[in-house]
């Protein structure tokens, strides 16, 4: 429904029995839905982005928002009475996927946009131009991290086309299973990363005695060192073990030489113009809010499919905030065995779960319910806006190599750092964050652009967010955000900064998911 921008709070669609708190609003206050046919009066003050009952709910009565089920009441609700976790909560779905019955007509084209990247020599496509430094272990990291310090620190005067030196550190990489299924989705996720389009040449260093070594990586993924034409040395070596080469002190030393004949070459590649065909873009959101699903997340699904009809890729992750909106998406599936895939995700995410004592449901997070969230599917029901109005064409593994155009799904965890981790890895070469209580996300080698879901906390942060979708609440069109963030992506992607970038975030953010026992 069109958003009244006189009332403080709004219906989102007509057959909601909730309102929305678009700004906060006290106790005793009259309020008017349905074009002045439905009037409830506030029976407690309601915060910015939590929910109202519009009429009376007894206990078990199902809550909708956004026409959908969120939850049942849990006790008796009067009109006009807040309603939160204390009188709300999830219960058993029966949900009717309906597979590929709504898939939709192509988007009308948008033809001839462009946006200045890089063209590796290979034909990928990058946004941003980095060297890399992969630690196989943790027990490389602390090597890995200085190298990169000690280059970033000294030399990028005279490289002017190279962004920075990334040290890909993480806290695994021993203690599992080899080549069990941690192993492989471990090394799948540190190539993904190598290989990346936005890390111009990477240099892998490992311990030398752990699970996760340099020589599976390299051989099950393929990884290959950078070639310097006319060079007549010895090739640059691809991999570093610490105790081959004599200690942190000396693997140090030789591997910074070894990058600074690297940055020559990789400083040759000049933007151009290119098709945002080539955009792949990753979508996330984190700290979310009641106004998540109301404003960014939805204006995020119109800059999706802006970029769908330019030829691009937009991908939706974290599958434990799509639980208990899947419906909404197996209808969209090309193919039903698209759907069956988000399904069978799902099924292990609940198995997965359950072999720690916990629940696929446990969530929202603190935070989450402080803005106004109160379920997970309310929480999925607007996280899934993000993925527009087109049609679902594949689902992914983790970390896997994202390859169809169009909208798509990667399995990833909820955890933000996690999730954009997985993307990244899989090709996405600009991330867009939703936030509405203020994440601060940076993912390099990929950039980040913020949305803020409300204005209040977009001016509080400022220097972290990039938009402010919370116009909408003061009576911008979606369609106008939406279009806003679509102009973001390609300036971004054309060497934009965004506010993440301008404070040097993105080093700390690389977080493999680990699946299995750490033996």
């Amino acid at each position: 429904m069109p958003l009244s921008v006189d009332s403080p709070v709004i219906k989102l669609h007509p057959d909601d029995n909730i309102g929305i708190a678009r700004r906060s609003v006290g106790q005793g206050v009259e309020l008017r839905f349905d074009d002045g046919r439905l009037t409830v009066r506030t029976a407690e003050p309601i915060e910015l982005g939590h929910k109202m009952a519009l009429r009376a709910l007894p206990k078990g009565a199902p809550v909708r928002k956004y026409g959908q089920l969120i939850g049942f009441a849990t006790e008796d609700i009067a009109e006009g009475e807040w309603i939160h976790s204390h009188n709300l909560a999830v219960a058993e779905l029966s949900l009717d996927y309906a597979f590929c019955t709504e898939i939709p007509a192509p988007p009308k084209p948008i033809v001839g946009r462009t946006f200045q990247g890089f063209r590796r020599p290979d034909g990928r496509v990058a946004t941003r131009n980095y060297l890399g430094v992969v630690s196989t272990v943790n027990c490389s990291a602390h090597t890995s991290k200085h190298v990169a310090a000690r280059l970033n620190q000294a030399m990028f005067d005279e490289f002017e086309n190279v962004d920075g030196v990334i040290p890909i550190i993480h806290k695994a990489g021993c203690a599992m299973q080899y080549g069990g299924e941690d192993h492989k989705q471990l090394a799948r996720t540190l190539a993904g990363f190598a290989q990346h389009a936005n890390i111009g040449a990477y240099l892998v260093i490992g311990l030398g005695c752990e699970t996760g070594n340099a020589a599976f990586l390299t051989d099950t993924q393929h990884l290959t060192q950078l070639q310097i034409p006319g060079r007549k040395a010895d090739p640059l070596p691809l991999v570093m073990n610490i105790q081959d080469e004599g200690g942190v002190r000396k693997t140090i030393d030789r591997a910074v030489g070894v990058l600074k004949e690297m940055l020559p070459e990789i400083n040759k590649v000049r933007r151009e113009s290119i098709p945002v065909s080539e955009i792949i873009l990753g979508t996330n959101c984190g700290g979310s809010d009641g106004n998540s699903g109301v404003t960014a997340n939805p204006a995020l699904g119109i800059a999706s499919d802006m970029l769908v009809a330019a030829g691009g890729t937009t991908v939706l992750a974290e599958t434990t905030e799509i639980y208990g909106a899947e419906h909404t998406l197996t209808r969209r599936a090309v193919r039903r065995e698209v759907g069956e895939k988000l399904l069978e995700r799902i099924e292990w995410w609940k198995w997965y779960t359950s072999v720690f004592g916990a629940q696929i449901d446990n969530n929202p997070s603190p935070g989450n319910k402080k803005g106004g969230l109160t379920t997970i599917y309310e929480k999925s029901l607007g996280a899934v806006a993000k993925t527009g109005s087109t049609a679902l064409r594949a689902v992914y593994d983790y970390a896997e190599k994202i390859t169809e155009k169009g909208f798509c799904i990667m399995d990833t965890p909820g955890y933000d750092p996690v999730s954009v981790t997985g993307l990244v890895a899989g090709g996405c070469n600009v991330i867009v964050f939703t936030t509405g209580r203020g994440s601060c996300f940076g993912c390099k080698p990929s950039p980040s652009i913020k949305v803020a879901t409300n204005t209040p906390m977009y001016e509080r942060m400022i220097d972290d967010m990039d938009i402010n979708a919370g116009r909408i609440l003061d009576g911008a069109s979606l369609e106008e955000v939406g279009e806003e963030i679509f102009e973001k992506i390609i300036a971004v992607a054309s060497g934009e900064k965004t506010k993440s970038e301008a404070q040097g975030i993105g080093d700390e953010e690389f977080a493999p998911w680990s699946i299995g026992p750490v033996l």
